[in-house]
C-alpha cells in the first residue's frame, strides 16, 4: 500500500476537521480545480446545489430554574452542529456577565439561545450563492 504524501495527509486532516457541508465545497472546489477552472464551473455549481442542510436541531425543552452552564450544555447537545470552539469567545462573554457582574441567569440563557439560533441560521444554505450578511444571521 502506497504511504500518503505530507500533502495528501494534511488535505485529509483539514477534511476531517471540516462540518458536511464545508467538506462538499472543498470537495467540489478540488473538482472545479481538476476540471480546469472556469472550463468545469458548471459541474461545481451543480455539486454546491446538491450540498445538504445542516441537520435539524432537536430542540429540549428549557427547564425551570436552568443555570447558564446547563443551559450551554443543553444548546450544544440541541446544536451538534455548531463548533463549541468557534463559539467559546462568544459563550465565554455571556457566561462572564453572569459570574462576574450578576447578571440574571434568565436573561444569559435568553442571550444564549439567541446565540445559538442565529449560528445555525448562518449554516443554512437560505439562498445558494449568496454570500451570508449579518441581516440573515
Amino acid at each position: 500500500m502506497e504511504r500518503a504524501s505530507p500533502h495528501e495527509r494534511r488535505l485529509l486532516k483539514i477534511l476531517r476537521a471540516l462540518d458536511v457541508q464545508d467538506r462538499a465545497t472543498l470537495i467540489a472546489f478540488a473538482e472545479f480545480l481538476m476540471a480546469g477552472g472556469v472550463a468545469g464551473a458548471d459541474s461545481v455549481a451543480g455539486a454546491l446545489e446538491r450540498t445538504p442542510a445542516p441537520p435539524e436541531p432537536q430542540h429540549e425543552p428549557r427547564p425551570p430554574q436552568e443555570s447558564v452552564v446547563a443551559a450551554i450544555k443543553r444548546l450544544r447537545r440541541v446544536y451538534p452542529m455548531l463548533d463549541a470552539a468557534e463559539m467559546l469567545q462568544e459563550t465565554s462573554a455571556l457566561m462572564a456577565t453572569h459570574l462576574l457582574q450578576g447578571r440574571d441567569a434568565a436573561e444569559v440563557i435568553d442571550d444564549l439561545e439567541v446565540l445559538f439560533v442565529r449560528r445555525y441560521q448562518a449554516r443554512l444554505p437560505s439562498n445558494p450563492g449568496a454570500p451570508v450578511t449579518d441581516e440573515d444571521a
